[in-house]
């Protein structure tokens, strides 16, 4: 696609708007209030948090059209401008927002800050929530306030599920629930998901439960010159994307009483992801289980209200090789003449291995405590305080050939753990002025016990030679690091008119490493190549001198709607920005850099620089015998450099635009879809990332609503155009992945073809 239509595109988004958008309301502080007791209240343990113009929210209407045609949580954030997705698994996705991935964003679920524990982050926070059960989402792309950021340098996400639903008196109790189906012809993904719930005026409970499952997908044409798996008797079609099936259930259980001013909470909840394959990465996920349980309570009284939460989490995961690529290795699994594939062997030693299995556990508590003081005039000021507690232990156990004869730890008595303090007020300064001030402290502690690799002998054979200096250097250091952060938000806004409001915000966020970032030790290929967040290929080493990362970002907002009241509801909004990243955790070459393979590189501490323009729009067109039409509309552009290298960051996204028709008729939905994305040609050379086409893609959704029924259906790239998205990363997903050379390098991950989709709810 020439980049002349992706302008005309933005174009779009903006005239739309200049000829009349609507978003949802902003939330003022006596929304916080418990509502009076009827059947369908919804009730939040939480207040809102206050929402600056660069801020979105997502729920009711919007949000259940969304999520009938995601697969997973993450993909739920292309509806908000500045926001995009780092492929990974099907259910996985991580979220991208101004160009930072991962842990750069704080996301929560439910207000707990759940931690990817995995070294290719296989298990990120949204993967712990299926889309069915999300009631509401709020993102703040550019300024965060202190009260919704902390330990993070780009956005804040917060995914709520649904809230408790009480009926209008003790002695009536009300039966609810829904079931829902769903079904995608490419890759045949296979959804249902139901709730059941009973409720009086002071009780609910809730059970809530979802099945996927998903095969292989394939891209519109062939993508490859290669059908070899590494397994005798196994060959991939040139346009399937190998590693890219998933299968997993989810149950929980939700009980809430209420009481007055008073809300108790307590949720229990199970994920089990037996299969999860990843086609941007060397290892596939082979079992994954979650348990988590969270208490709640919020109290309301005249001089405000006081919240208290308090949660658990272990995660038990396990990474190995899924079927589709080699899981023989060693000299007696070779065929002679047979390069492409292997066989079994035995017995399992030093001559044969089997898989390269990798565990992972860990551990998470925290609390959080928080009041909301009403003052004079309407101000409200929070003071909050919040503790978290993380441990993690990252073992390879013992398969074979050079993975002989003991255990490799990879992270062995990690700790993470973190306090914060923070205040925030909001308030008005004057008839059309308001502001918000806010500021935290944090201090973390992180630190790492001794490890070792598969062979401590030095007789050969063996891998000692290859991990032995790295591990003996590692523990022979100092690995206990204390880092404090300051964290600012200040915000003011002006109103000029009841058509416009003009917003100027500056923040200071602090990030410290991950315990992958920090204890990663080894340098051999093998074992560094497992540990990567980034879908890149290449093997990353840690440093523990890693020092935190600090930015300083200024955004600023116009926000021009419709008058409140108006009929017409309309709006336009755009956000320019821009962030200095010290300290930045970029990468650094361990070796000589090789263009056009894979290499190991080291996370090193430098400097950055991001900036961009946001634009979402909304205008309804026209209304009458037919229905009503409506034009939405979002688009970014951006730019990102490594200061010390001068070159651009890694996976930061080309312009790019969302923009939607839709129409409503008596009960009936429609929505035709326009995606837009340039070409990308600014890459990272140092990770030889790939630079990919701009495309067009076309989208068909129709929807009917009947009572108690739902029935949705579409068409996700209609006319099955190939493609590769800009941040989706190298395609790794068959054969001797374990070799850090051993595919070929070039290949980036390709997009979905035409899909097929029929959707099925039922609520009672």
């Amino acid at each position: 696609m020439k980049s002349s239509s992706l302008t005309v595109a933005i174009a779009a988004v903006l005239a739309c708007a200049c000829a009349n958008a609507q978003t949802l309301p902003r939330p003022t502080p006596s929304q916080d209030k418990l509502l009076s007791p009827q059947l369908l209240d919804r009730t939040r343990v939480f207040a809102d948090t206050p929402l600056p113009a660069s801020g979105q929210s997502l729920s009711g209407a919007k949000l259940q059209a969304a999520r009938t045609i995601q697969r997973d949580s993450a993909g739920l954030l292309k509806q908000f401008a500045g926001a995009e997705v780092q492929a990974a698994g099907g259910l996985s996705g991580l979220p991208l927002i101004h160009g930072m991935a991962g842990d750069r964003n704080r996301v929560q679920v439910d207000g707990m800050d759940l931690i990817a524990s995995c070294p290719n982050h296989m298990n990120p926070p949204l993967s712990y929530i299926d889309p069915a059960n999300i009631g509401h989402i709020r993102v703040f792309t550019a300024i965060s306030p202190v009260s919704a950021g902390g330990d993070s340098i780009g956005g804040s996400i917060a995914v709520e599920s649904r809230a408790p639903a009480f009926a209008a008196s003790a002695d009536e109790w009300q039966l609810g629930g829904h079931l829902g189906l769903r079904y995608h012809s490419n890759g045949h993904a296979r959804h249902a998901d139901a709730s059941l719930w009973l409720a009086n005026e002071r009780w609910h409970l809730r059970y809530e439960g979802n099945y996927n499952q998903a095969e292989n997908y394939r891209a519109a044409k062939p993508f490859r010159n290669f059908t070899a798996s590494g397994r005798e008797g196994h060959e991939i079609r040139r346009d399937e994307v190998a590693s890219s099936a998933y299968r997993s259930h989810q149950h929980s259980l939700h009980a809430a009483f209420r009481h007055g001013a008073h809300l108790w909470q307590g949720h229990y909840a199970l994920q089990t992801i037996p299969q999860q394959n990843y086609p941007n990465q060397r290892m596939d996920m082979l079992d994954n289980r979650q348990y988590r349980w969270q208490l709640g309570y919020q109290g309301e009284a005249e001089w405000g209200s006081v919240e208290a939460r308090l949660w658990q989490e272990r995660v038990q995961h396990v990474m190995g090789f899924g079927e589709d690529r080699q899981y023989w290795y060693g000299a007696d699994s070779m065929q002679p003449g047979h390069a492409d594939h292997s066989r079994a062997c035995a017995p399992i030693g030093p001559r044969c291995a089997a898989d390269m299995p990798m565990h992972t556990a860990s551990r998470t508590r925290a609390a959080r405590f928080q009041l909301n003081l009403e003052l004079d005039d309407g101000d409200l000021l929070r003071l909050g305080q919040e503790w978290q507690q993380y441990r993690l232990d990252d073992d390879w156990p013992p398969s074979g050939g050079m993975m002989w004869p003991g255990t490799f730890w990879n992270i062995h008595q990690g700790r993470r753990d973190r306090a914060s303090l923070f205040a925030e007020w909001e308030g008005r300064l004057g008839q059309n002025w308001q502001a918000l001030l806010g500021v935290r402290h944090t201090r973390i502690h992180t630190t790492a016990g001794e490890v070792r690799g598969y062979d401590i002998d030095p007789r050969p054979p063996g891998s000692y030679a290859m991990t032995a200096a790295d591990a003996a250097a590692f523990n022979a250091r100092n690995r206990h690091r204390r880092d404090r952060h300051l964290d600012a938000t200040a915000l003011l806004r002006w109103t000029p008119s009841t058509q416009l409001d003009l917003e100027a915000g500056i923040a200071l966020k602090t990030r410290s490493p991950n315990l992958y970032e920090r204890y990663a030790w080894s340098s051999w290929a093998m074992a560094a190549v497992m540990n990567n967040t980034h879908g890149d290929g290449n093997g990353y080493v840690g440093d523990p001198d890693l020092a935190p990362e600090k930015a300083h970002t200024l955004a600023l907002t116009l926000d021009w709607h419709a008058a409140p009241g108006s009929s017409a509801a309309w709006r336009l909004r755009l956000t320019p920005w821009h962030t200095r990243v010290r300290d930045y955790i970029d990468a650094a070459p361990i070796r000589t850099h090789q263009p056009g393979k894979f290499q190991v590189l080291r996370y090193a501490n430098q400097s950055a620089r991001l900036y961009g323009l946001d634009i979402s729009a909304e205008v309804p067109l026209a209304t009458g015998t037919f229905g009503s039409f409506s034009l939405q509309g979002n688009a970014q552009w951006q730019r990102g450099k490594n200061l010390d290298s001068g070159h651009p960051l890694y996976q930061q996204m080309p312009a790019h635009a969302r923009l939607s028709l839709q129409h409503q008729h008596q009960g009936w939905q429609s929505a035709l879809e326009w995606q837009l994305v340039a070409a990308k040609t600014r890459t990272s050379p140092l990770r030889n990332e790939l630079a990919t086409g701009g495309y067009g893609l076309l989208n068909l959704r129709l929807a009917r609503e009947f009572g108690q029924w739902r029935v949705d259906a579409g068409v996700d790239n209609l006319l099955n155009r190939p493609y590769a998205h800009p941040t989706a990363g190298i395609y790794l997903g068959q054969g001797r992945s374990m070799a850090i050379n051993g595919l070929p390098h070039g290949i980036p991950v390709p997009g979905m073809g035409r899909s097929f989709h029929l959707a099925l709810r039922r609520d009672w």
